[in-house]
Order: structure tokens, then C-alpha cells, then sequence
């Protein structure tokens, strides 16, 4: 009977099942949320000041700066809600995933409108097409909602957590005061809030985009 011993290692085994990566494994460079920060940033500047020349209400040529600004805002928007697909800034569930999804289909709507009625003879713009212009309070109520969802699951960190929802509550402050105080007070309340919202998330997005979870 053989007393030798062997120091070569068990050989692994093949048949065990794997660890597969998980939704929060992927890794989002910095640069890219600093690029969706400073789009967001300039498209919310841009609607901000026509809000404050036009307003709400504008006709003519105003009406279709306000039209064309709100898309180039829009188009913004589109970046944020991409930079929180990516770093699943509602959390990692298939649905937390498929909110934003739904916001794009609604988003994207609201952008239709707004380029059809910028760009159309009034004629064409006022007409069927009007009907498009339901998803604009729609997408941003939608916005609201993701806002508070991402506050909730607490991916994104420190004021980066809570300034989605202080952005996203434009409709819900807007809205309201249009209704209530008309054209005038609204649109200073509406342009000033893009800046305190929107305009300031972006920059937080580009400054600090760690807090969103990218690069690690």
C-alpha cells in the first residue's frame, strides 16, 4: 500500500453553475452623464427663455420659438431618462426598468407634437395634430412619477436622490398656477422652475456624476 501524497489541487468543477452579472453590475462612464447632464442643462435653458420673452400662451412666431425650445427641452429629457436606464436609477427591477421605457413612448409623442406644430402651416398644426398635444402634460406627469420612484430606491445618492423629484414637479406647479393666476404670474413661475429644476440637475449630472452610481 502506497503512502505518497500529492500537492497537485483538485481540478474545478465544470458542471457548477456560474454567477451571472446582475443589472447593477454594469459600468457607466462618468463622461457619458456628464454629456446628458449639459444636455439637459442647455435644453431647459433654452425653453426657459422663451418661457420668459413668450409665455404659455404665445401666437405667431412666439408660438413657434415656445414649440421648437420645448422640443430642444424635450431632447434633454430624452438624455435624463437615458442616463437613469443606464444606471438604473429606479432600481433594477424588469419593472422599475420598463417605467422608463413607457416614458419614452410618451416623451416621444410629446416631441412629435411639438416639432409637428413648430414646423406646420397653422392650418395642419391646429388641426388633427392637436391631438398629439395631450402627451406634453401626460409625459410630464409621467416624469413626476419617475421622480419620486428614483427618490424611493435611493440609487442615486446625496442631492442627486431628491433633485430628479424637485425638477419633476414642473407640471404640477406650472399647471396649477396657470390655472389659477394666469398667463403672466405662470410664466415666470414656469421658466423660473426649469431653472431651479431641470437646468440645476443637469449641472449636479455633470458635476457630480459619481452620486448617479457611474464609473463604479
Amino acid at each position: 500500500m502506497s503512502d505518497t501524497l500529492t500537492t497537485q489541487p483538485a481540478l474545478a468543477r465544470t458542471d457548477a453553475a456560474r454567477p451571472q452579472p446582475t443589472a447593477g453590475d454594469r459600468t457607466v462612464d462618468p463622461r457619458t452623464i456628464r454629456r446628458m447632464g449639459l444636455t439637459l442643462t442647455a435644453g431647459a435653458l433654452l425653453w426657459s427663455a422663451s418661457q420668459f420673452v413668450y409665455g404659455p400662451t404665445a401666437e405667431g412666431v412666439g408660438a413657434r420659438v415656445g414649440d421648437l425650445t420645448g422640443l430642444c427641452f424635450q431632447v434633454g429629457v430624452f438624455a435624463l431618462l437615458t442616463a437613469m436606464l443606464r444606471t438604473r436609477a429606479t432600481g433594477v427591477t424588469r419593472k422599475a426598468r420598463a417605467m422608463i421605457r413607457v416614458e419614452y413612448v410618451l416623451l416621444g409623442l410629446a416631441s412629435l407634437w411639438s416639432l409637428l406644430h413648430g414646423v406646420l402651416p397653422s392650418s395642419i398644426g391646429d388641426g388633427p395634430v392637436m391631438l398629439l398635444d395631450a402627451f406634453w402634460p401626460l409625459s410630464m406627469l409621467g416624469m413626476f412619477v419617475i421622480g419620486v420612484k428614483v427618490a424611493v430606491a435611493g440609487r442615486w445618492q446625496g442631492v442627486l436622490r431628491f433633485w430628479p423629484l424637485v425638477a419633476e414637479t414642473w407640471a404640477v406647479v406650472t399647471v396649477p398656477s396657470f390655472l389659477l393666476l394666469g398667463d403672466g404670474p405662470a410664466r415666470w413661475i414656469g421658466a423660473t422652475h426649469l431653472l431651479i429644476g431641470y437646468a440645476a440637475l443637469g449641472l449636479l449630472l455633470a458635476r457630480r456624476p459619481e452620486l448617479t452610481g457611474a464609473g463604479r
